[in-house]
């Protein structure tokens, strides 16, 4: 499947490195939507730093569908959300969402 990606590669800035690949929903990647809500889980593998990224819209029905996910190299998220750089070094199973302010606060997984 081809995915028409919200941002062009020319706009995808070296934010961070070595970092590895997470997983973050067409919703956020595709139609451009601000990230919401992201979670860090224990790593299933070296190159997986056990992130996920959702814009708190995708229903449960949604999430199932894996044509709707895909795992990105961390810089390439953080060019659609540079804010989330400041808590990539967060422990497995922290949880952060957007308050009213938009400010990341952290919440229970």
């Amino acid at each position: 499947m081809n995915k028409k990606y919200f941002l062009k590669p020319e706009n995808i800035k070296a934010l961070v490195y070595g970092h590895g690949g997470g997983i973050a929903t067409d919703m956020i990647m595709v139609e451009g939507k601000p990230i919401n809500y992201m979670y860090r889980e224990e790593p299933n593998e070296p190159s997986d730093s056990g992130w996920c990224f959702m814009s708190g819209y995708e229903s449960q029905e949604y999430l199932d569908n894996p044509d709707n996910l895909a795992i990105y190299d961390l810089n390439t998220i953080a060019s659609y959300s540079p804010e989330i750089v400041a808590f990539l070094e967060a422990p497995y199973g922290s949880a952060y969402e957007r308050n009213e302010s938009g400010d990341f606060v952290a919440v229970e997984n």
